[in-house]
């Protein structure tokens, strides 16, 4: 592929809601544009952006792919995003890389909840916007519907540019109004120009909406519109191209994907409306010191690249993709890891079309490529000259909220599952693995079932492991109520020496989060010497409670009396004696379960509140409060035990149809009520009966 200069490359992301056809948009105009001879489908699992095996057994993206098309002179970085929302880490990589969002909407379902989230992700970036409306050769498609409510949900600045004019239920004519010409389309893929269609009144109405959406680009406009005065059609054609570039226009395209009905027009729109690399892909970084630093896209300048994605497999290695905002990256660049402080050597650079790449000379400023086995560069990593050192924005991910315990259907394949694990993180960062030292279990967190899935999946297919996953432990601890006053007595005879520790040990509640230990020995009943010896023991014993096996916090223990032997008290009889007053005291002095406690701050819309909060009251929670929250959502904060929260992930989704999120925060640890506890005392004495066995 060419080089190309940054005013004539375009970097798009493909975002909506999962289903929408972005995937299929994305093949339509690689076939058009002559990148491939075929035109690939979804069903047959033989596009070139879903080529993961994942992809193709499950008929839907669940990694970013980029795919260069190559336009009138223009090259076109489309990167295809994930819309389901397992995937959404997807989403927002593609963002970091794009200067312009490209969303797709269901001619059929329309508005959805990945609609609104990609304008979101769009809007927070400041990228210019662009939808495209898809399917309208399905008869059930319902493009003027979906159009009214586009601009319902996003406002005037969403303009009409090239709509359907249907026949009998047939979307095979579409009309480009800044053109005002109209093109009929045939089954075998033709195109031809044909007389204007008579719309009637519909045709006023979309013209309406246009002059509304330029009115919105300036002050001088608004005014013009709403003194009555008529815009010109060079007026309208620049107010349209100026307002997309800077975001205030958002236009609306049509066709269908798989037919690649009105792609042609799309890619001409996108070429003449869509802000260049030159325009939009300027940005603020820091230096060392923390001071801001201007970038300007410019091939001239000192090289600085941003890392959005990385490929681990364990057969090609680690692949990087990056956007390149400053300078040239090439083999004989000399690059530093602003992360890591040391210098990356880069061997080749290449441009990616799927999983096809092609050596390049260099990626320029504005241009996206990748660059093989950079070993210790991760996703959001800047690389950037050793002279100018500029730190830019990462990505931002969005925080898992599904937690399973991982563990390898062999025995002593915890090791492989973790380093298969770990390789997955970098691949993708909403992935979260830890060691949870406590319950012994490795814990794997994502953004839903369909997410872990796919990471079993993989585990399986790419580095030969079997896990299952389970329900993670959790840590409970234990504690007591009340204040008593115990002997520990060791006496063992045997040939020779024998063992003699005699104690008495005062238990009571106390506030600490594990063992507080004090002595009062009077008259040297028990040898300082000692002292410690009682505490070991102790402190040996509270690793495990006499309810369930749990550790034990909030005790004090107080050494008060005792007796010793000269000849055979020794530190070990003193040991066993602290051990033998703990088995015989804490039984005593009421022990409790106690279950950790997590606080959750849920953003949910406001019609589901009512349901969210009888969900939290359902596992035994506590709202504490509720407040306004962005864009009309609320805020319940709660307190609910950590041992209800397993699935609330999947509820909350389903409830709110993948608008609603949470944090969820381990916050204390409070009294089990009794049905609770004698549940869990049950399972513990069955796990450890089991073990035994």
């Amino acid at each position: 592929m060419k080089q190309y200069n940054a005013k004539n490359i375009l970097n798009i992301a493909l975002a909506g809601h999962g289903g929408a056809g972005k995937t299929s948009i994305i093949e339509s105009m690689l076939y058009l544009s002559g990148a491939s001879d075929r035109l690939g489908k979804i069903a047959d699992g033989n596009t070139i952006c879903d080529f993961d095996p994942e992809e193709v057994k499950r008929k839907a993206s669940v990694s970013t792919a980029v795919a260069p098309v190559e336009w009138k002179n223009k090259k076109l970085n489309f990167i295809d995003t994930p819309g389901l929302f397992d995937f959404e880490g997807g989403l927002w990589e593609g963002v970091r890389a794009a200067d312009t969002v490209m969303i797709a909407v269901s001619g059929k379902n329309g508005v959805s909840v990945g609609t609104e989230k990609a304008v979101k992700a769009a809007e927070s970036r400041g990228l210019s916007k662009v939808f495209f409306v898809n399917g309208l050769c399905d008869e059930s498609a319902r493009f003027y519907r979906v159009f009214e409510t586009l601009k319902a949900s996003f406002g005037p600045s969403v303009c009409p540019v090239v709509v359907p004019f249907i026949i009998d239920g047939q979307a095979n004519c579409y009309v480009n109004l800044l053109e005002y010409k109209a093109y009929a389309y045939s089954p075998d893929g033709k195109v031809s120009e044909v007389p204007m269609p008579d719309m009637g009144d519909r045709l006023e109405g979309l013209r309406t909406a246009i002059y509304e959406a330029v009115a919105e680009t300036s002050d001088e406009m608004f005014e013009k519109y709403f003194s009555g005065e008529a815009f010109t059609p060079e007026e309208v054609i620049v107010g349209v191209s100026r307002g997309v570039k800077s975001g205030a226009i958002s236009p609306v395209f049509c066709g269908d994907a798989i037919n690649t009905f009105g792609i042609d027009q799309l890619l001409n729109g996108l070429v003449w409306l869509a802000p260049s690399a030159a325009e939009k892909s300027d940005e603020i970084g820091l230096d060392p010191d923390g001071n801001m630093v201007e970038l300007s896209v410019n091939e001239d300048g000192a090289p600085a690249a941003v890392v959005f994605k990385t490929i681990a497999d364990p057969f090609v290695g680690k692949l990087s993709y990056f956007k390149v905002i400053s300078g040239k990256v090439s083999p004989e660049t000399p690059l530093v890891n602003m992360r890591t402080g040391n210098q990356e050597r880069i061997s080749k650079v290449m441009t990616v079309k799927g999983k096809k790449q092609e050596d390049a000379a260099y990626i320029g400023a504005g241009d996206i490529g990748a660059a093989p086995k950079l070993q210790n560069t991760n996703t959001g990593d800047t690389l950037c000259s050793p002279v100018r050192k500029v730190t830019l924005d990462g990505v931002e991910y969005p925080n898992p909220c599904l937690s399973m315990a991982i563990y390898p259907k062999k025995k002593g394949e915890e090791d492989k599952v973790a380093q298969g694990v770990m390789r997955l993180c970098e691949e993708d960062p909403t992935i979260h693995f830890k060691n949870n030292q406590e319950t012994h279990e490795m814990i794997i967190s994502g953004m839903g079932e369909q997410h872990l899935d796919v990471v079993v999946s993989k585990l399986k297919s790419k580095f030969g492991v079997e896990v299952t996953l389970k329900k993670p432990k959790i840590a409970y601890r234990e504690t007591i109520r009340k204040k008593v006053s115990v002997q520990g007595r060791h006496k063992k005879q045997t040939g020779g020496h024998g063992q003699f520790g005699d104690v008495w040990i005062e238990f009571e509640p106390c506030d600490s989060d594990s063992l507080e230990f004090a002595e009062r020995v009077v008259g040297g009943a028990v040898p300082k010497g000692f002292f410690p010896a009682v505490e070991k023991g102790l402190r040996d014993c509270i690793q495990k409670g006499t309810l369930a096996g749990y550790p034990m916090v909030g005790l004090k223990a107080t050494l008060y009396d005792g007796s010793y032997h000269p000849v055979d008290s020794s530190e070990m009889a003193f040991k066993m004696a602290a051990a033998i007053a703990y088995k015989n005291g804490i039984p005593q002095a009421s022990p409790t379960l106690l279950e950790p406690i997590g606080n959750l701050k849920a953003s949910v819309p406001d019609a589901n509140m009512g349901d969210v909060m009888g969900e939290i009251n359902k596992r035994r929670g506590r709202v504490l409060g509720m407040n306004p929250g962005e864009n009309g959502m609320q805020v319940v904060e709660a307190d609910v035990p950590m041992a209800e929260m397993g699935d609330f992930a999947t509820f909350i989704r389903q409830c709110t149809q993948g608008r609603g999120t949470f944090t969820f925060e381990f916050a204390r640890y409070e009294d089990a009520p009794a049905q609770v506890a004698q549940k869990v005392i049950e399972e513990a004495k069955a796990a450890q009966e089991g073990a035994g066995e």
